[in-house]
């Protein structure tokens, strides 16, 4: 893979180390499936232990999924005593020694989910079956999330989401063997409504441009729940195709609409493209029902910001994790990631790296590859020290629960990777809700 990673000079906050993108992938036989009462799908017989990363390596998400990928070569680097350690050296507790996974090294194998859930289980599916993955990882797209998710468990491997907002993963389409690290829409829209309301006012017009897919859906309906409820009036909710490009005719009819906030439910170039365009059409320039015009992004990542570039500076979104964090867990995740690839990490780095040390960890914890085992291992498991402040995997949903950030964009950025400013830690108290809320059955262990 090509890492198209730009040289960079010294942030405001520290310096990076300059490195390139080495390592490959330890080769693996592909595991004969057994099934019987005593073994599990592709339990691990040789020395290494076979992990599949379903990213995307194409399409409006393909930025995303390069930056996972990177994230997830250099947690293999560390579960198998490489490197500096990275969380190893801050997360607590830890069962993990630096020696792979129950003594066995850790191997890996990809696929490019394309952003599409019908590429995504495609590629799972081959990953377990020929390559011999016991556990799948990855995705920027909770359409893909809730495809793989569902396939893993007719499968009995275990899938530890990467990036996937929807509700849906860990509501209604939740399963045993699915486990999410990010938040979700509901989370943002408890965060972010308060410090719109503060910010904007309780008598805004909005009008929503959405991703037509399960991810924006559920991003437009957590909006319109909590900025309805400040008095908010929703003019109108438009779909539009994911990866469309060209936006113009979605926002063209936003001039004219009386609306007075454009709310982008778009990620990826998708989002690039589309606050591009807006800006372009002036519309952070206008003067609506005597109010300035604004624009809300709700799902924020530094990758989209330097994509976007000055059009993001002032707007409100949120985010699930950012490289400005100055407690221990990010500050060694940072320095990690930056001395290996000449970066900071994005969001979707952050969350898939911890994604995959997590489940390594429950595997050490349970001592075994069993699903079953590691599914127990995880299910109100409590940690800290890996970037998020203490989390905990909820065992009813398996939904991670932690603080979550509300950003603006940098009017003053320090660096090309300043761009992004934390304006708000918010509680977990404040965006917890409880697991019925959201419906859906996990279901039993499938090993």
């Amino acid at each position: 893979m090509t890492d198209d990673i730009k040289k960079f000079g010294t942030l405001s906050r520290r310096g990076f180390l300059k490195a390139s993108m080495a390592g490959a992938a330890a080769a693996a036989a592909p595991t004969i499936l057994i099934k019987n009462a005593h073994a599990f799908v592709n339990e691990p017989k040789g020395g290494n232990v076979m992990f599949g990363f379903n990213v995307p390596q194409t399409g409006a998400y393909a930025d995303e999924g390069a930056d996972e990928l990177r994230a997830y070569r250099l947690a293999v680097k560390h579960l198998n005593g490489e490197g500096d350690g990275g969380l190893m050296t801050t997360m607590k507790p830890l069962s993990l020694k630096g020696n792979g996974v129950l003594g066995k090294k850790v191997a890996f194998t990809t696929g490019d989910t394309q952003t599409k859930s019908d590429a995504a289980r495609a590629s799972a599916k081959r990953m377990i079956e020929k390559d011999g993955a016991i556990m799948i990882t990855g995705g920027s797209s909770s359409g893909v999330a809730v495809a793989v998710q569902s396939l893993c468990q007719e499968a009995g491997v275990i899938f530890m989401a990467g990036l996937t907002h929807s509700n849906d993963t860990t509501g209604k389409d939740k399963r045993k063997h699915g486990f999410r690290h990010f938040f979700n829409t509901e989370m943002t829209g408890a965060a972010l409504g308060p410090v719109l309301e503060k910010e904007f006012g309780k008598d805004r017009v909005a009008y929503h441009l959405t991703a037509d897919y399960t991810w924006g859906w559920s991003q437009e309906e957590s909006i319109k729940k909590y900025t309805e409820a400040l008095g908010w009036k929703t003019q109108a909710a438009v779909r539009t195709p994911l990866g469309a490009g060209d936006f113009s005719q979605y926002i063209t009819p936003v001039l004219n609409s009386g609306a007075d906030v454009l709310v982008l439910n778009h990620y990826g170039k998708d989002m690039v493209n589309s606050l591009t365009q807006a800006v372009q059409f002036g519309l952070r320039d206008k003067v609506v029902n005597g109010k300035q015009f604004q624009i809300v992004v709700p799902l924020f990542s530094r990758l989209m910001a330097q994509g976007a570039g000055d059009n993001i500076k002032g707007i409100f979104g949120s985010t699930n994790w950012n490289w400005s964090l100055e407690d221990e867990g990010s500050k060694a995740f940072v320095k990690s990631f930056g001395a290996e690839y000449g970066a900071p990490p994005s969001q979707a780095a952050h969350t898939c790296y911890v994604q995959a040390l997590l489940y390594a960890n429950a595997c050490e914890m349970a001592g075994t590859f069993n699903p079953c085992g590691v599914i127990e291992a995880l299910e109100g498991f409590k940690f800290d020290g890996m970037g998020n402040g203490p989390t905990e995997y909820r065992a009813e949903d398996h939904q991670c629960f932690k603080d979550v950030l509300v950003v603006r964009g940098n009017e003053n950025p320090s660096s090309q990777f300043d761009l992004l400013k934390v304006v708000q830690i918010v509680p977990r108290a404040q965006v917890e809700y409880p697991a019925s809320m959201l419906g859906g059955e996990l279901g039993s262990c499938n090993a």
